[in-house]
């Protein structure tokens, strides 16, 4: 009963964040399409952070490479749309792998600062590719191929963005749940006890990284087809910082926290700008400090809470 109720559960809500795709229009079907990619982001980033504990700034740098990837290799070589998506899936995979190795070995401070300097390098060289990149004036005028002789587009393209949440949520949570995921909050908890217990840290670190990075690649790659346009700034400091704060304010470990962060932080700005104007953003970081002061469980520690306090 338990495993139909929570597949029920799964369909309905993937239902009906499928079901605005063809109700919202316009400009609101733009701003819902790029929130499904903050919140794909955001829950690889919370796996990487909040359960795993590493504090890395790379991970807008390996969706910055999957988007990259997929124009470059469909559109500037010309290469079959199946063999491109494998080709930048693979390639989002093998660098997050070659970065993952030595990164890992540092915590803290000095892994930020790694990662950090590893996202400069590739905003350089993807502003200073040429034609190949498109310099700073990045890559436009392209668009999402058949696949399977079927053209993905409107809000059928926002269907699949659904599926990409659905998929990723899903794929981290059996994870979580599973013995690699105990080993990541073991690892996060205390490392040295966690070796103690014969966990290998290193191997779970690596694989932490890689996979969470890997998932910012695929996200990436979806939001290269939003707009059919990518830039080096949408793949820079101020978005890899607000990341962190989606997953901060929503709750660091949560995978409901990093929805919730996510969503609200991506539509603050929106609801907030028409009320005061330019100085939204002093509000907005207002709002972000008080919740990180006097909600340190995030967002979703007021909705764990919530049923217990209806059960008083």
């Amino acid at each position: 009963m338990r495993l139909l109720r929570d597949a029920l559960i799964w369909f309905a809500a993937i239902a009906a964040a499928s079901a605005l795709a063809f109700w919202l229009g316009g400009y609101a079907t733009d701003v819902y399409r790029k929130m499904l990619i903050w919140v794909a982001l955001a829950l690889s980033y919370n796996f990487l952070f909040g359960i795993a504990g590493q504090v890395a700034f790379s991970h807008f740098a390996f969706a910055g490479v999957g988007a990259y990837a997929i124009v470059i290799f469909a559109h500037q070589l010309g290469l079959p749309f199946g063999l491109a998506f494998i080709l930048a899936l693979a390639l989002s995979a093998a660098l997050a792998f070659v970065v993952a190795l030595p990164s890992t070995r540092l915590e803290g401070f000095y892994l930020a600062l790694a990662t950090l300097a590893f996202s400069q390098l590739v905003l350089v060289v993807i502003s200073e590719g040429g034609d190949l990149t498109g310099g700073t004036g990045g890559i436009a005028n392209y668009r999402l191929p058949h696949v399977f002789d079927v053209t993905i587009s409107g809000p059928w393209y926002t269907v699949v963005l659904v599926l990409l949440v659905a998929s990723t949520l899903w794929m981290l949570r059996r994870l979580d749940r599973s013995a690699f995921g105990r080993a990541c909050r073991a690892i996060r908890d205390n490392a040295v006890a966690a070796a103690a217990m014969g966990i290998d840290v290193r191997r779970i670190k690596v694989l932490a990284f890689t996979l969470t990075s890997t998932l910012a690649g695929l996200a990436g790659i979806a939001y290269a087809y939003i707009d059919n346009v990518i830039n080096p700034p949408v793949f820079g400091l101020e978005n890899i910082f607000l990341l962190l704060f989606m997953i901060i304010v929503g709750g660091a470990g949560s995978h409901i926290g990093a929805i919730i962060g996510a969503v609200f932080l991506y539509l603050a700005p929106f609801v907030l700008e028409p009320i005061v104007g330019h100085g939204f953003m002093v509000v907005f970081g207002v709002l972000v400090v008080l919740t990180i002061l006097f909600q340190p469980s995030g967002l979703a520690g007021l909705v764990n809470r919530w049923p217990a306090r209806r059960a008083t």
